[in-house]
């Protein structure tokens, strides 16, 4: 039987040997679990960029070799093949779903997508132009109260049920977000309306013209949110677990997950970007001057590298075609 990797640990004259874990792809991680029962040490990390804080078979990222892949399969692929639905349900349950699974839980998708007329009145309680994601994140904690039955997980059917209504109602909730905080009327899903296409109906759709998407536009959300489905130990991810292990139930637990989303460092610097462009596209700057001023430091150029991938990002290689087909249809 072959012997346990270990490593060497030094401190003084006393040698202490830790275990060694090889992952699937050849990176090694050494077990700290009992260096404090060892030695009276803690490990001093800040940020956690050297922690892996737990085994996972979900998502392998490589920001060297610019390499991400969701349960072995490349995102490329995804992106060209599947739909997010069906990434969902690969991130979530291990395999790419059968056509009657698929069936099953789109079926689900659209029982659930309807919110509790009760909850809308939580929307009155914000002020005009809230901010979207202060107010999804509320709601969805909201839910909570609403699908007490879920609070506690036994099975592996109350468990897809809770994530059906999660991946079902954080749509509704959104849109619903977006609007109030644009002064517009709500819009109820359509249960006749693919998972995309429903959202950008609620999204944009006004009560005497409904909105009508191009192809390309509900390719390009897709894609959006296939890429962005899943991205290993990150902030929001490791919020979420943090949360969930106190026991909390899920609706919490994915509520302060939004809010560690919501960070300027971690998905709000999507909104910052928007921003930059919106404020050279009203005329508040020329490009070429906007570029002098980030060569001088006066300003960040938003949107450009990223912390973990060091040579380039697969995620911007999808989207990039994607935006570009986009601007070609419009």
């Amino acid at each position: 039987m072959k012997k346990p990797q270990t490593a060497t640990l030094t401190i003084g004259d006393t040698r202490y040997e830790l275990p060694v874990h090889v992952g699937s792809e050849g990176e090694v991680g050494i077990d700290i679990t009992d260096l404090r029962k060892l030695t009276g040490y803690v490990a001093y990390d800040p940020g956690y960029a050297n922690t892996g804080s737990c085994k996972s078979a979900i998502t392998f990222v490589d920001g060297e070799r610019g390499i991400l892949r969701h349960r072995g399969y490349p995102i490329e692929d995804l992106a060209e093949r599947s739909s997010f639905i069906e990434t969902a349900m690969l991130l979530i349950f291990g395999e790419l779903p059968t056509a009657e699974e698929r069936t099953a839980l789109r079926a689900l998708l659209s029982e659930h997508e309807l919110l509790h007329e009760d909850l809308l009145h939580h929307f009155d309680g914000f002020p005009p132009n809230g901010e979207p994601m202060a107010i999804l994140s509320a709601v969805i904690n909201s839910l909570g109260s609403y699908h007490p039955e879920l609070l506690e997980i036994a099975n592996i059917n109350e468990f897809r049920l809770a994530a059906a209504k999660l991946m079902s109602k954080v749509r509704t909730i959104a849109a619903f977000s977006y609007r109030k905080s644009r002064g517009l009327p709500f819009m109820y899903p359509d249960p006749e309306l693919s998972y995309c296409r429903n959202f950008l109906h609620m999204m944009f759709s006004v009560p005497n013209r409904p909105y009508e998407p191009l192809p390309q536009a509900v390719s390009a959300l897709s894609l959006f949110l296939i890429v962005h489905a899943d991205h290993e130990q990150n902030c929001s991810c490791s919020t979420v677990r943090m949360v969930g292990s106190t026991q909390a139930n899920l609706f919490a637990s994915v509520s302060s997950g939004i809010c560690a989303l919501w960070g300027r460092l971690h998905g709000g610097a999507n909104a910052a970007v928007i921003e930059m462009l919106e404020n050279i596209r009203q005329g508040q700057f020329k490009v070429k001057d906007f570029l002098e001023r980030v060569k001088r430091k006066e300003f960040r150029l938003m949107g450009f590298g990223h912390r973990v991938y060091r040579n380039f990002d697969p995620r911007a290689r999808v989207l990039k075609k994607a935006a570009h087909n986009l601007l070609l249809s419009t």
